[in-house]
């Protein structure tokens, strides 16, 4: 039976892995990147932003390289995995969290639009697990982790980003049943509303709070945290899931909001 000691170790200890992370520059990726290096895994740190990406690699030093990837590009995904097993000679940690945000309604969404997003945050992904898969395989197995939203349990105002995420979560469940014989596991994290660059000054953060049960926004560590724990030895008993953080959202904030308005929540 394992010790209190052991459990910690298993979720905390990294040491010899290998990560590749996609949007790992700057806010949410950014810090699942630090948590990971940080734990001790290798960890590339793969976008568009090479400034941010290379600043960030220079931060956390040896244990972080900074490599530009579009994850649109099949042959730009194979030159990443090739230089992740170069650099560190093995492939254990996929984090799929590249993804962009259109924020318009079908009717205002152009259909190139609509592809570049679907591209991005969904093909993106599909073309990084069919990449790391085999190398993954090849060692003794590993972790993905896709980064989708709580808003892939609803009808956001977004269509394009919506449409990616709940298709996050079924490519998930796909390939953690292709890849179950590999000592692959994929899960899905599932965030709510988390303050970064991509939504920073958009007009629904204040009514989105207002709804929250928490009574506030994420913080992009807290997500962090609950990759760590995806891509550690402590979950290896988890595959195939989606793991909503949203600080009680999707349980019922709406009707939670007609409860505390209506008194049924009084106390």
């Amino acid at each position: 039976m394992s010790t209190p000691a052991d459990w910690r170790h298993a979720m905390t200890d990294l040491s010899g892995r290998a990560a590749l992370v996609t949007g790992g520059s700057r806010g949410q990726g950014a810090a699942e990147v630090r948590l990971l290096a940080e734990c001790g895994a290798r960890v590339m740190i793969c976008d568009i932003l090479e400034g941010e990406g290379m600043a960030l690699a220079e931060e956390i030093g040896p244990a972080a390289q900074f490599r530009r990837l579009d994850v649109t590009s099949f042959e730009e995904w194979a030159s990443a995995a090739r230089a992740l097993h170069d650099w560190a000679g093995r492939a254990d940690i996929l984090v799929n969290n590249a993804g962009i945000i259109n924020r318009t309604l079908i009717a205002n969404t152009e259909p190139d639009a609509w592809r570049r997003l679907l591209d991005i945050n969904l093909t993106g992904a599909f073309l990084g697990i069919r990449t790391m898969a085999p190398l993954m395989a090849a060692g003794q197995g590993g972790s993905i982790i896709n980064i989708s939203s709580n808003s892939a349990f609803s009808g956001h105002s977004d269509p394009a980003y919506t449409a990616s995420k709940w298709g996050l979560r079924g490519l998930t469940k796909s390939a953690a049943m292709e890849f179950a014989a590999d000592s692959i596991r994929v899960n899905a994290i599932c965030p709510g509303l988390i303050v970064t660059g991509l939504n920073r000054g958009s007009p629904h953060l204040g009514p989105m709070i207002g709804l929250t049960p928490a009574g506030r926004a994420g913080e992009v560590e807290e997500v962090a945290q609950l990759a760590l724990y995806l891509a550690s030895d402590a979950s290896m008993f988890v595959t195939g899931e989606d793991f909503v953080i949203d600080g009680g959202f999707t349980a019922g904030a709406a009707y939670r909001r007609v409860g505390v308005e209506t008194g049924i929540m009084a106390r």
